[in-house]
């Protein structure tokens, strides 16, 4: 069989946090879900024919009740979705974590509209995939990590059960399979069928820099699983690669008849390449197959010529479906419809500390990013004297976030490092202004600044020129400072009252 040329394979796939990818093969069409945790519309559904060109066709969480997100904690929600095809439907099993729990999703479009998501009960764990035999029966395969009743500190290894998906119930007790050579965390398991074999491919060593897949095969799908000799089939771990913790992949064929590993990666920057701004992202590397076992490559970097251009000028009713928000959808607290051509946000009083605020972001998918929006503080809409405070930010978490705002009279820059909180003040001029942030290169004048991932600056244009109110050390705003499961998220917010925006731009590129 053909192997994909590794140059010819963008990388990252899908940037920015797209974290825990499944990918399913449909005739020839290609569909890639990513893991959302706390964010919603949750779960983004992308679609390719060709494994380079990819959309978003849509979310498999796009109204209330699929998910119980309101209070989950950070680091719950929508974890590591499986994404698959069986007799005509669209499958998506992934776990609401300390929420809901298992949950299976179906559709028969993967556009959507998808189902309710029925619990699945018997089956209490992370990483959810499945996989039919010849005869139809579901197999449930997943890593015995429990999110929902407390337990969260005991870990059961790789367990499976067979399914009824029609009544959401296992059919037996979980039963123990093959859980890896050793390592930390056995999860991400996928069982395929190939030949005569079956095969379950899992992560392990960590999400952290150890992460690595590993796979055994066996000639049932229940097992007993026999171990690759040559596992890790793949690991960044000391390596000199610009891409580290590479894991939990998923298999896929090729257009040419090849095959390939969707997976996840991040990308950390400074002298000691500790800190990743963009957080976890979908990567692709080429597959071969020798005496029966895959063999993958390393995952090379080679990012999209040109970066990504965004604008938008709110002159659709609804929003673009790139926007998301914490723990409740975007309509809950802003809108187009309003006053139309700008988008209105309203806020209840919570701000960029709290769980639920009033913020719209999108992914940061490059290293080097500039986000500018006109924000009018002022007014809500045609004869409206009601005014509030908002602008735009940088988010991580609730207690990792830099932003500017102004509230019609002051223009105010935050950093929020965990309890540490910093702010910096100018006047502002009349009327609505336009606020930027620049996430920059690390221009390092001295060892500690070596370090540092990059320098984001909170900007004022005042009579047409930049003012910086502050320029921070991008090292706050990274996986391994917050320790969220995210990425960067960048974009408009509302702290008081309500504020409307013109227009948003945004415009990233790679390092030169």
């Amino acid at each position: 069989m053909n192997q994909p040329n590794p140059q010819s394979l963008p990388n990252p796939l899908i940037p920015g946090f797209n974290p825990d990818p499944s990918i399913v093969k449909v005739g020839a069409d290609y569909y890639l879900a990513t893991s959302t945790f706390e964010y919603l519309p949750g779960i983004p559904v992308y679609h390719s024919t060709d494994l380079v060109t990819w959309d978003r066709i849509g979310h498999v969480v796009d109204r209330e009740g699929q998910l119980d997100s309101r209070d989950v904690p950070t680091l719950g929600g929508a974890w590591a979705p499986t994404i698959r095809f069986h007799d005509g439907l669209f499958y998506v099993a992934v776990t609401d974590a300390m929420a809901r729990g298992t949950l299976v999703f179906t559709a028969t479009d993967p556009a959507g509209p998808w189902s309710d998501g029925m619990v699945i009960d018997g089956a209490i764990g992370i990483d959810q995939d499945l996989a039919w035999d010849e005869d139809g029966t579901a197999y449930m395969t997943y890593s015995g990590l429990d999110t929902v009743t407390g337990n969260i500190n005991g870990h059961g290894g790789i367990l499976q059960v067979r399914v009824d998906l029609e009544t959401g119930k296992a059919l037996e007790e979980p039963r123990s399979v093959w859980s890896g050579t050793g390592l930390m965390f056995p999860e991400a398991p996928h069982l395929y069928k190939r030949g005569g074999y079956w095969y379950l491919m899992i992560a392990e060593g960590g999400t952290e820099r150890g992460h690595s897949v590993s796979i055994a095969r066996g000639t049932s799908p229940a097992g007993p699983f026999e171990n690759n000799p040559a596992n890790p089939i793949l690991s960044a771990r000391s390596t000199d690669r610009p891409i580290q913790n590479t894991g939990h992949g998923d298999l896929v064929e090729t257009p040419d008849g090849g095959w390939a590993m969707v997976l996840l990666g991040m990308r950390p920057k400074g002298m000691t390449r500790a800190f990743s701004a963009l957080g976890r992202e979908t990567f692709i590397t080429p597959v071969t197959w020798e005496d029966g076992w895959p063999v993958a490559e390393p995952v090379m970097l080679n990012p999209r010529d040109g970066g990504f251009v965004y604008g938008d000028d709110f002159a659709d009713a609804e929003l673009d479906g790139g926007w998301i928000a914490v723990r409740r959808f975007p309509g809950a607290f802003a809108s187009t419809e309003k006053n139309p051509g700008r988008l209105t946000l309203t806020s209840d009083g919570t701000g960029l500390d709290d769980a639920r605020p009033a913020f719209l972001g999108r992914r940061q998918q490059s290293q080097v990013e500039t986000i500018a929006a006109l924000v009018d503080a002022g007014s809500a809409g045609a004869g409206s004297a009601a005014a509030g405070s908002g602008g735009l930010a940088v988010r991580y978490d609730e207690a990792h976030h830099y932003s500017i705002e102004t509230d019609g009279t002051t223009i105010t820059a935050r950093a929020r490092i965990s309890s540490i909180e910093q702010v910096w003040t100018r006047p502002a001029p009349g009327g609505p202004v336009e606020l930027r942030i620049e996430t920059r290169e690390a221009n390092p004048d001295n060892a500690i600044g070596s370090l540092s991932p990059d320098t984001i600056a909170l900007q004022a244009v005042v009579e047409g020129v930049p003012v910086t109110l502050a320029e921070l050390d991008g090292r706050y705003l990274s996986a391994e400072t917050a320790a969220s499961f995210t990425g960067r998220v960048a974009g408009v917010f509302a702290s008081s009252g309500t504020v409307s925006f013109d227009w948003f731009r945004s415009e990233s590129r790679e390092p030169r």
